[in-house]
């Protein structure tokens, strides 16, 4: 199964950018392509929201390489929830995420 995350920001013009190019990062440091898709975004009351969904081979090389590690959660989605929302943020993104399946 696929990660998916749906993530909402105010500034979704910005935070695009930014989040593209953060995912293009973390499939260069997974040696990975295709690595994850991002859904058509939809507003509501002021805030977009758009899905962003990781690969299945992404997520395994995430899990296995040890780049989880600190992340916290008690189950592998929480932790995969929380490890891509602080990588996000350390590449400038200020988007916020929830967790939609795993």
């Amino acid at each position: 199964m696929n990660p998916l995350f749906q993530l909402s920001t105010r500034r979704y013009q910005k935070e695009i950018i930014l989040v593209k190019q953060a995912l293009a990062d973390l499939e260069k440091e997974c040696d990975e392509t295709n690595g994850y898709t991002i859904d058509v975004p939809f507003e509501k009351f002021g805030w977009t929201f758009f899905n962003i969904q990781i690969s299945e081979k992404m997520a395994e090389k995430i899990e296995k390489s040890g780049m989880m590690k600190g992340a916290l959660g008690f189950k592998i989605g929480e932790q995969m929830t929380n490890f891509i929302g602080h990588y996000l943020e350390t590449k400038g993104s200020n988007v916020r995420i929830k967790k939609i399946d795993y």
